[in-house]
């Protein structure tokens, strides 16, 4: 038996994959490595070895467990092969990023950069920069490459045998484990990818210019901001004026032009929102990097827990969900099946409720509409409002509620909101006033 935190394993495996996968499409195995922590049993593997197997070459039962780093590419290479997913995952790639969250990784979060922030030693950068492209080359290989392949995915097999008894101690197992059966959820959503219409998409690349000409004056009507294709600063500052907006600016004095201004200010002010849209469609999207397979469907890595909020942070260009919101209709199901698209209603809100143990957010949680109830439990609407009657407010109350559990100031809120910072300050307050369980919590 091992112990790895707080649970005991009959075995434990350290895991790595070399593989190719080309934009769109699933990984074609080349070969794999994987080590035995109690007994030091040592598996090298070549794809030719590998495509006949039904199973792992390892256990992946309840008493076993599989360590890797950023596993969703590991269990990927199970789906590519037709193996079942082990049951207990540890992802050190995802323990790693929880450990240092918000703290400046000066070699950055990936296996040598954890290695070098535990101060150990691994494999210098350039060589495996080298070795990874070879691997993306793709067969036939030398006999010499395939030795240096299998040594290099060795190498990475050894960096985990080095990184993990520095990681142990910080580590929760209960809760790593439970994102590792996330990152086998991740795995899944990569290796099925989302299924795109590719006539449309087809249409959409070889007619852009048009349809971005097109927008400009179907939507540049209301506004009056461009000359041509191009976005005229001084007429938006004028737009603004005309509008009563009042707009972020920057150290230097000028207008913040970033998107995430854009993105916060068609929050509080919707009017500016199609225009908001029509800059992302002419400034940020590249149909032609939207990453669609042979099979028809779009697939990039969904970049588990890299934000900061432990969400997925794929490549806006590369996912079919980065860009403008319009560009989703391009999700088209294959014949004989149909799609659902879900989503949470006030997770957030739920989670600090349960977490916190604070009756009155709990109750809001179970009303119609937590957001709504919050300004009624601080007296702020009466007790027969609506959305319908009180829509400002609820909307108000709702980016307050969200910037509280995000950490938000009331420079920030006011910003979201479009409203004097002073009424961001009072909306604080009665979220203190009346979650004060919360609050301690």
């Amino acid at each position: 038996m091992i112990c790895v935190g707080s649970q005991l394993f009959r075995e434990a495996w350290l895991v790595d994959f070399e593989f190719s996968a080309p934009p769109g499409e699933r990984p074609s195995v080349i070969c794999l490595v994987a080590w035995e922590l109690s007994t030091g049993r040592k598996l090298r593997l070549w794809q030719d070895e590998l495509a006949g197997m039904k199973q792992p070459p390892y256990g992946i039962g309840e008493d076993v467990l599989v360590i890797a780093y950023y596993v969703s590419a590991e269990l990927g290479c199970h789906l590519s092969l037709g193996w079942p997913l082990p049951i207990n995952v540890l992802d050190l790639f995802v323990e790693f990023r929880n450990h240092t969250n918000g703290l400046a990784l000066p070699c950055g979060a990936g296996l040598l950069g954890a290695m070098a922030w535990y101060g150990l030693d691994s494999i210098e950068a350039a060589e495996k920069e080298s070795m990874r492209q070879l691997a993306i080359r793709g067969g036939p290989w030398t006999t010499e490459e395939k030795m240096a392949l299998l040594e290099y995915c060795e190498s990475d097999v050894a960096a985990l045998d080095k990184l993990l008894p520095k990681m142990i101690p910080t580590l929760d197992t209960p809760r790593a484990l439970l994102r590792g059966r996330y990152m086998r959820a991740a795995a899944h959503i990569e290796h099925n990818g989302v299924p795109i219409d590719t006539d449309t998409l087809t249409l959409l690349r070889d007619r852009w210019q048009e349809i971005q000409e097109h927008l400009i004056a179907e939507i540049d009507e209301s506004y009056g901001v461009f000359e041509g294709r191009t976005f005229k600063r001084s007429r938006f500052t004028d737009w603004l004026i005309e509008q009563n907006i009042p707009w972020p600016r920057l150290a230097s004095g000028a207008l913040d032009m970033r998107d995430d201004s854009f993105r916060e200010m068609a929050r509080a002010h919707p009017k500016v929102a199609p225009l908001r849209e029509l800059r992302v469609a002419l400034s940020q999207m590249r149909l032609s990097k939207l990453v669609v397979g042979n099979d028809g469907r779009n697939r990039c890595l969904l970049s588990a827990f890299r934000a900061r909020t432990g969400r997925n942070q794929p490549s806006n260009s590369r996912f079919n969900f980065g860009p403008a919101v319009w560009l989703r209709s391009l999700i088209k199901p294959n014949a004989g099946y149909g799609l659902a698209y879900i989503d949470w209603s006030q997770q957030e809100f739920g989670i600090a409720a349960a977490l916190s143990g604070d009756p009155l957010m709990m109750a809001a949680y179970e009303s119609v509409d937590p957001y709504l109830e919050f300004a009624k439990q601080s007296g702020a609407v009466p007790q027969d409002a609506t959305r319908q009657t009180h829509k400002a407010q609820r909307d108000q109350f709702k980016a307050c509620g969200l910037a509280v559990l995000f950490g938000m100031g009331a420079d920030s809120l006011a910003q979201r909101i479009g409203q004097p910072v002073i009424l961001a300050r009072e909306l604080l307050r009665l979220h203190q006033q009346t979650y004060r369980v919360f609050w301690r919590w």
